[in-house]
């Protein structure tokens, strides 16, 4: 086996497993086979490209989200340093400017010393060398054909879904007030609902036409994703409970809301808007004529629309070990959404944990598992653990600490919190990891 590790895919997982090699410096080879072969989401040959929203979730100190950003952090993760330098106003969400932050993420690894980049297509796995495949829910069919031969069974799916972006000049402003919830800052656009008007908008997304799959196509959505005309399907209060809730916003006339539609800031510039929570599978026409009843975007023009597109994943508790190697050749890792980690930090967050392993082992050092206590520790456990079948996609949630009893619902947060930030920074010691200065 040679000292050169190949990653194959470069999107936030396999971009996170070649920085980390590349700081041990060793060789990397990174194949990316856009621009010559496209996948049905992605636009541009960027790397990191954003195809869903352009948001990485709470970094408000208590949150789980921002537990495992701080864990991420402390393992020195060159995602969050460039989505921290790229950041748009969304309250206490991390936005990011898509196109800024994948392009200097892209000049950045292009630029590594010992890594170099190949654009083409990898069809077969590449025998005797050590493999991180990061190639994400859109793994192309050559490529998922010989992962199916690796693995020794079938791969899984899920249907995703991409909300609409609006062009902010075609936005009526005066419909429509800037805010957050609880009035902390102004970085919404908020297009409030009556109740009448909540009522008529879901009747009309319920009528609205959808994309229908094909009749071989076995169509399952993950939960945390689900498209709007599916949520409106499973009742009439269900979308007000979600993302059109009004729950701590309140208008200029000091009243609240019945339902609110929230438009959160795409780029630096401000000249675009996503819809949030938004995704969608309707038909493009219905998309124009349905979102235009969205008080303030009645003469919306659309930047790009929603769209859905399937996302595969293996059965990783039947495939992986604990450090993301495939059971039958611990030679070859798999790590991001192709692991069955849903969400951008989760997918950043396994790309870490994998290219670390990969240099212990160049380096001829055991590899390391996460601390159970940790987030990201909770969260490869859960992926990883036989006993979890039938599996579906899982992110990041309180809910994977399974060995708290005894304590209330914010006692028991805290007390995880806590003790994750302490095996995290011991963590950094145990594998000579220096520290890395703040990106808060």
């Amino acid at each position: 086996m040679s000292r050169k590790v190949y990653v194959i895919g470069a999107g936030l997982a396999g971009v996170e497993a070649v920085h980390q090699l590349n700081k041990y410096g060793i060789d990397t080879v990174l194949y990316e086979m856009r621009p010559s072969v496209m996948t049905e989401a992605h636009k541009t040959n960027l790397f990191a490209e954003l195809v869903c929203s352009n948001s990485f979730k709470s970094y408000e100190p208590g949150s789980i989200d921002a537990l495992l950003k701080h864990e991420m952090q402390m393992l020195d993760s060159i995602i969050l340093k460039f989505a921290y330098k790229h950041k748009t106003p969304a309250g206490k969400a991390l936005a990011v400017d898509r196109s800024l932050f994948s392009k200097d993420i892209t000049d950045h690894v292009q630029s590594l010393e010992h890594v170099h980049v190949i654009r083409e297509e990898i069809k077969k796995i590449p025998d005797d060398e050590i493999i991180i495949i990061a190639t994400g829910p859109l793994t192309s069919n050559a490529l998922a054909q010989d992962i199916k031969t690796l693995i020794g069974n079938d791969m899984l799916h899920f249907y995703d879904a991409i909300s609409p972006i609006i062009i902010t000049d075609s936005i009526d402003l005066s419909m429509v007030w800037f805010g957050s919830r609880y009035q902390e800052n102004r970085d919404y656009i908020n297009c409030p609902m009556t109740e009448q008007q909540y009522k008529d908008f879901v009747n009309l997304i319920l009528r609205a036409r959808s994309v229908e799959p094909e009749a071989f196509e076995d169509v399952k959505y993950f939960e945390g994703c689900l498209p709007v005309e599916v949520m409106a399907k499973r009742g009439t209060d269900v979308l007000k409970h979600g993302p059109m809730k009004p729950f701590g916003l309140i208008m200029p006339d000091g009243k609240s809301p019945y339902a609110v539609v929230q438009l959160r800031r795409e780029n630096k510039q401000g000249t675009l808007y996503n819809i949030v929570g938004f995704q969608t599978k309707l038909k493009y026409s219905e998309q124009m004529r349905v979102f235009r009843m969205i008080p303030g975007l009645e003469h919306a023009e659309f930047a790009r629309y929603g769209s859905i597109h399937r996302n595969s994943f293996i059965n990783a508790p039947i495939v992986l070990d604990r450090f993301l190697r495939v059971r039958n050749k611990p030679s070859v890792f798999i790590a991001g959404q192709l692991a069955g980690v849903e969400g951008y930090m989760e997918s950043s967050a396994a790309g870490i944990f994998a290219g670390i392993n990969a240099s212990r082992i160049i380096r001829g050092l055991e590899p390391f598992a996460m601390p159970e206590h940790t987030a990201m520790g909770a969260l490869i456990n859960y992926i990883t653990d036989p006993a979890h079948q039938p599996f579906q996609p899982m992110n990041i949630n309180f809910g994977l600490f399974t060995d708290i009893n005894g304590l209330k619902k914010d006692e028991k947060r805290i007390f995880i919190i806590k003790r994750a930030q302490s095996y995290i920074h011991n963590l950094v010691n145990d594998v000579m990891i220096a520290p890395v200065k703040s990106y808060f």
